[in-house]
């Protein structure tokens, strides 16, 4: 834990941490919360799946697109202007009770989704050294994850309350209170964006992107599938409380897998650590379609958990490592728009598939994509090479930035 406690050193750090911390807890909440009040108000886990998958892909076909205005223009003024939008548009979800009404609010919802995440990410590099950024992708993954700890949580708590409307209105709150403040910090101020190379590869030519947008599909759709399928099997045997902790024991395993991540040794490159991990992550995904909403699916899920919050850590150093320069927020984005788009149709089937057939089907679903991703990645592993080097100590910092170290 040395390398944390130096980490937390830097003038900063603690600024990342915690400024983004309320709106992260808000992302967490969104899915659930909107998941409960469209079944609230229609008696439909369908419907109910459907307005999450068309909230999470109107979200994710423009990320893409605002990482692309954020390393052009800088982060200044397109968080003033998204974090307001989301928060007011939050409120007037919460207060649609037509279900065409609902799922149109979902939709512009995702559209007006501030890139909050997007934001976080490349600022640790103007924070940090570059033989920390390990350290720090894996604090700002434990971050995350522990707001998806917390968000699932509070969401299910307050939606199955007297009071159901507080879920959205408390996301709200937190969004405003959290991108104001990442927005009005001094390192997201003077942030100023990588300039591209003249003549260099554009994102959609880049051969190693292409690889990880189709392996982003599959996981992206299986992900999307998961997470309707557990309040969906819980709300149709009649304990839906229990998905607050299935999914909060998922996010406390997340928060540990991340933070283990960053003690791994600098000298291992992070696609072969993160095709290792991915292969782990598999073999943990296969039981958790055989369990109940109970200790066993807590158990199981804690485990898919703990694997996944260690590959966010590697995926973010292989991303960085063969991303075109110039695309720091972009690469990411559209790296988002593809897998959250395939994780939007999984969410509006997975309601369907769950009322219609069976949650476990649907939880099986979601390792076989788990497993046709490690194969997309192992097979085409030599378009990744640049993420396979260890760097050596006296690098300095510009080759550093050329080469090494992105889910409503």
């Amino acid at each position: 834990m040395h390398r944390y406690r130096e980490l937390l050193r830097y003038p900063n750090a603690w600024v990342l941490i915690l400024a983004a911390l309320p709106a992260r807890i808000s992302y967490g909440m969104i899915g659930l919360a909107i998941f409960f009040k469209t079944e609230q108000e229609t008696n439909s886990v369908a419907i109910a799946g459907l307005a999450i998958g068309i909230n999470s892909l109107a979200g994710s076909i423009t990320a893409g697109l605002r990482g692309s205005i954020m390393d052009k223009y800088g982060q200044r003024w397109p968080l003033r202007i998204f974090v307001p939008c989301y928060s007011a548009m939050l409120l007037a979800l919460n207060m649609a009770h037509d279900r065409s009404i609902l799922l149109i609010a979902a939709f512009v919802l995702g559209i007006t989704a501030p890139p909050i995440n997007l934001s976080v990410r490349p600022l640790w590099k103007d924070v940090v050294p570059p033989d920390f950024l390990r350290v720090a992708y894996a604090v700002d993954s434990a971050i995350m994850n522990f707001a998806f700890f917390v968000g699932p949580v509070l969401a299910t708590t307050l939606a199955l309350s007297s009071h159901p409307g507080s879920a959205l209105s408390t996301a709200s709150a937190l969004m405003f209170i959290g991108g104001a403040a990442l927005g009005l910090s001094s390192i997201s101020r003077n942030w100023i964006p990588e300039k591209k190379v003249k003549g260099a590869v554009t994102l959609w030519r880049s051969k190693p992107l292409k690889l990880l947008m189709i392996e982003g599909c599959f996981i992206g759709f299986g992900w999307g599938l998961f997470d309707v399928a557990i309040p969906a099997y819980a709300t149709l045997e009649g304990v839906p409380q229990r998905t607050a902790w299935i999914f909060g024991a998922m996010g406390v395993a997340n928060v540990v897998g991340g933070l283990l991540a960053g003690l791994v040794s600098k000298n291992r490159s992070a696609l072969s650590t993160m095709r290792k991990t991915y292969f782990a992550w598999f073999i943990v995904s296969i039981p958790i379609a055989f369990t109940y909403p109970g200790w066993s699916m807590a158990l199981f899920g804690a485990a898919l958990g703990l694997v996944g919050g260690a590959i966010q850590v590697f995926y973010w150093e292989v991303m960085e490592a063969v991303r075109p320069k110039g695309s720091q927020t972009a690469a990411l984005g559209w790296l988002w728009s593809v897998e959250g788009s395939f994780m939007a149709l999984g969410a509006a089937l997975g309601g369907y598939l769950s009322e219609m057939f069976s949650p476990r089907l649907v939880l099986a679903t979601t390792s076989v994509c788990i497993g046709i991703g490690f194969i997309v990645l192992s097979l085409g592993r030599n378009r990744l090479k640049e993420a396979d080097r260890i760097p050596e100590a006296d690098e300095d910092l510009e080759a550093m930035k050329l080469n090494l170290p992105t889910t409503n």
